[in-house]
């Protein structure tokens, strides 16, 4: 087990965002990543670094970049296989974004925690990667609606190859 866990917000066609913005503005959903990932390391890509702007409170934060950041609440990896070392260990890790590690961690992942928005958005820029939902198990975890936009949280666990 290797406890890296991914979460996001995706519409209908995995969209995550556009102009390095989230689509959807959605309280519940906000409530529900701060609530999960709270007390947790959490990695990020550099763009969805600028695009939060600041240091997650109460959480360790984690870029990977090749870039430097002048933040002493962000630790900085510049590869991501000293990255997996020094952050991937025994207790539960986050993905928060953006698309590439996304992309990079889908295989390695363990669960996902996905808020499925029930809408779309054809001007979207970013997407989650493509999900072979055979390779999960799905528990719903919360059902929800805000500004007439409603949407699911989804716990993904994969299952295991025996």
């Amino acid at each position: 087990m290797k406890n890296i866990s991914l979460i996001a917000a995706i519409g209908k066609n995995n969209e995550l965002g556009k102009n390095n913005k989230l689509i959807w503005n959605l309280p519940g959903d906000m409530k529900f990543f701060r609530e999960t990932t709270t007390n947790h390391t959490v990695i990020m890509g550099y763009n969805t670094y600028l695009s939060i702007g600041r240091a997650l409170p109460k959480r360790r934060n984690v870029v990977l970049t090749s870039k430097d950041i002048d933040n002493e609440n962000i630790y900085v990896y510049h590869k991501i296989d000293d990255l997996i070392k020094n952050e991937v260990k025994d207790e539960e890790v986050f993905i928060i974004g953006g698309s590439s590690l996304y992309n990079y961690f889908y295989d390695l992942a363990d669960k996902m925690y996905l808020t499925l928005i029930d809408d779309e958005d054809s001007m979207a820029d970013t997407y989650f990667p493509n999900i072979d939902y055979n390779m999960w198990n799905q528990t719903l975890l919360l059902e929800n609606e805000d500004n007439g936009i409603k949407y699911k949280h989804v716990l993904f666990e994969r299952k295991n190859n025996e």
